[in-house]
Order: structure tokens, then sequence, then C-alpha cells
């Protein structure tokens, strides 16, 4: 446990070892990260951000569209990262989600993973200029005076 962020930070690292599907929960961005690990015939593993849904079976339809061939996972396992992006490669947790997938895929996944962090990053910076200026989904506390 990692008492500054009050995060079990070994059981997230089992989570990524372990864990055949996983997604993160961003406490800033609506968006989740999805890894699916699974390796198949003619698929890699995937990682990538998703929208947010509104039940588990909506989320295995999701796999089941994107990864017919792969059928579902016995199960998704979710977790919530409630820190900056940044803070996750920081803490050395985003290398273990690329060496997963490496391992599982191979070396070409060490972009896509390099990808999905940037796109992360992108819609951190996003919704905190949003949160800022009041944008959807947020209000501002104080404006500026319509004479200025």
């Amino acid at each position: 446990m990692d008492r500054e962020f009050g995060i079990d930070l070994d059981a997230i690292v089992g989570v990524i070892r372990d864990a055949d599907v996983f997604i993160i929960r961003f406490g800033l961005i609506d968006q989740r990260l999805l890894v699916d690990a699974r390796p198949g015939s003619t698929d890699r593993p995937i990682i990538r951000l998703v929208p947010r849904v509104h039940s588990a079976e909506e989320r295995y339809r999701y796999l089941r569209r994107e990864r017919p061939s792969l059928g579902l996972p016995e199960q998704i396992t979710v977790f919530e990262w409630p820190r900056r992006i940044q803070v996750m490669r920081d803490m050395g947790l985003w290398e273990h989600i690329e060496q997963r997938l490496v391992t599982e895929g191979g070396p070409e996944l060490a972009e896509e993973c390099e990808r999905a962090f940037q796109s992360a990053l992108r819609a951190e910076r996003l919704d905190l200029v949003a949160a800022i200026r009041g944008g959807e989904g947020y209000e501002t506390i104080w404006e500026r005076a319509a004479d200025s």
C-alpha cells in the first residue's frame, strides 16, 4: 500500500500481471483504459481508451464485437486510478502494463502502449482545460466581467 496515495500498488501490479482483461477507471476523465491481454491465433492483445459503459453486459458486448474470434473472457477486472495519469508512469505501473502486453503480443505492442498513454494524457489535459474554462460538464466559479 502506498500511504501517500492510498493505493494498493501490489494489488494493482497483481491485476496487471494476472488478469486477462482489465479496465482502469481514471479519476479525472470519463474514458476507461481497456487492456485485453489475450492473444489469439490472428489477434494481438489490445490496449485502448474506450467510452464509459453503464453495465458489465455492455462491456462484454463491446468485447464480443471488437474481438469476436476470442470469445468472452471469464471476467473483467476493474480498478480505479484516482491520481493523474502521469503518476502511473512515474510509479512504474505503466511499465508493468507495457511489459505484459509485449510479453503476450510482441515488441510492436510497446508502440500501442505509448499511443494509449498519450491519448489518456491528452484526454486528461482537455478535461482540465474544460474545468478551468467552464466547459461541458463544468461550471465556472468566477467569470470575467463583460466590460473586460
